[in-house]
């Protein structure tokens, strides 16, 4: 007797493989990674991006967009994702964060988990296949979301429980993280790793480095910090599979049964059983990217934070599939072939020196550039605000006009004009950094009586990952 359930549900499968290919074959559908570590902005960054093709869909809105420009946009709606097991991204949420019927805004929590959401865009075309077929089209836009601190794990995808142990703990003898790290390396230095298993003292010593990365991560904008699930432990809060740290020698000969084994046991376990299942079931078949970097964060704790962050996210592309897609390519093997590096937060600086923000992530990410446009992928740098927190305000003092903005810094009461520092060009050594070093100020978002966001260069944003597709 044939199942019919298990037929349907079969038929059904095989329906959803063809309409995708479907999709893919005439451009029809993109699926659009949104990077970035902690606090740069993500949640921000969807809202906006949701936001303006929605509600905000208009030419003056979103000049630079060709489809707005020339008037073909017909309208962008929610519509149900084909990632069933995956949470949507709360957009009404993160929406009344931002525009809230009553109270001040503030910004949207960070992502605590892998969120996706996907837009159908109906637009008029008329070239190409599309074109022929018929004068409205849709593009089905998938957008993927994930905890900048689970991003951080990738890396230990290539890296021996000896590896990771050497460059973290080497990392803890650098400042600022040896002021914080006094008793972490404390514990540490009184434990016995070729004695047998002490579950306790391990327990606690893992207490000791689960509490240093949350203290870095709330007071510092270093990147290197992992486990990243320590810092964001979601459904692994409390599982031994989090008991793990690194420590100064961890040999290549190791004693069975021994507190060392059983370190290495849980890196092993946690890397096969955590970070390579989330890398395999959502790091494939992405067609654009955006890493967002707050680069003004980082200039405000010195060069070693910012070099820090260049080396993070050369390591974390690493991780992705990039390369030209033609159309047999994209049907059957896509590959990410357009990658944006956005500076976020570009209105906490004067627009003047907009140019000279781009110009830094272009440097702090220049080399893992040129290996990938020689691979064919195409790349763009570009200083933005997916949403603007502040204004632009002259002021003129003793006959000189100065470039000014207006904002409400974060956790303070009163709005002030502001004279921001001019970011460098390029990464400066240690000699070359100011002695007085940067002070970059960040802003609560700003109040929207007609409960519309602002932004600064989105519009170049969108027409660059995606003015190619709707055509």
């Amino acid at each position: 007797m044939i199942n019919t359930s298990s037929a349907k549900n079969a038929f059904n499968k095989l329906k959803g493989k063809a309409e995708k290919a479907v999709h893919r074959s005439l451009d029809q559908h993109v699926k659009l990674a949104v990077t970035g570590l902690s606090g740069s902005g993500k949640t921000a960054f969807i809202t906006a991006l949701v936001k303006h093709l929605t509600s905000q869909a208009t030419d003056k809105n979103l000049p630079f967009f060709d489809v707005m420009q020339q008037q073909r946009h017909i309208a962008t709606k929610i519509v149900p994702q084909q990632a069933l097991t995956i949470p949507t991204f709360d957009y009404p949420k993160a929406l009344s964060a931002l525009l809230p019927l009553e109270g001040q805004p503030h910004w949207p929590a960070s992502t605590e988990r892998i969120n996706t959401l996907r837009l159908a865009i109906k637009y008029r075309s008329d070239a190409g296949l599309r074109g022929h077929f018929a004068p409205q089209s849709t593009l089905y836009l998938d957008i993927i979301d994930y905890p900048g601190e689970w991003l951080l794990d990738l890396p230990m995808l290539e890296q021996s429980y000896q590896q990771w142990s050497e460059q973290q703990y080497a990392l803890l003898q650098r400042s600022p993280r040896v002021e914080k790290a006094q008793a972490f390396l404390t514990a540490l230095s009184e434990l016995d790793l070729t004695a047998p298993v002490d579950e306790s003292a391990l327990s606690a010593i893992a207490t000791h480095y689960q509490t240093l990365l949350v203290s870095l991560k709330k007071d510092t904008k270093l990147a290197m910090l992992q486990p990243g699930r320590m810092l964001m432990p979601g459904e692994l809060q409390g599982a031994p599979l989090l008991l793990f740290f690194p420590v100064a020698q961890a040999n290549d000969e190791v004693v069975a049964g021994s507190n060392l084994a059983h370190l290495q046991k849980r890196f092993n376990a946690y890397v096969k059983e955590v970070v390579k299942p989330f890398y395999t079931q959502h790091f494939r078949n992405f067609d654009r990217q955006i890493v967002l970097v707050d680069v003004l964060s980082a200039l405000n704790e010195g060069p070693e934070t910012l070099q820090e962050q260049g080396d993070v996210i050369k390591q974390l592309l690493a991780h992705f599939n990039y390369g030209e897609t033609g159309f047999l390519k994209r049907l059957f093997k896509p590959n990410i072939d357009k990658l944006l590096f956005a500076a976020n937060k570009s209105d906490h600086i004067s627009s003047a020196h907009h140019k000279d923000l781009a110009l830094l992530l272009d440097s702090l990410v220049h080399e893992q550039s040129n290996h990938l446009k020689f691979d064919g992928v195409k790349i763009e740098t570009m200083a933005m605000s997916s949403i603007t927190a502040t204004m632009p305000k002259q002021v003129v003092e003793q006959g000189k006009t100065l470039n000014c903005i207006y904002g409400k810094p974060l956790s303070e009461s009163q709005w002030l004009t502001y004279l921001p520092p001019q970011p460098p060009m390029r990464m400066l050594n240690k000699d070359e950094w100011p002695s007085h070093g940067f002070e970059f100020l960040s802003f609560a978002p700003m109040p929207s009586p007609d409960k519309q966001l602002k932004h600064i260069r989105l519009d170049h944003v969108m027409q660059y990952l995606l003015g190619d597709k709707l055509t």
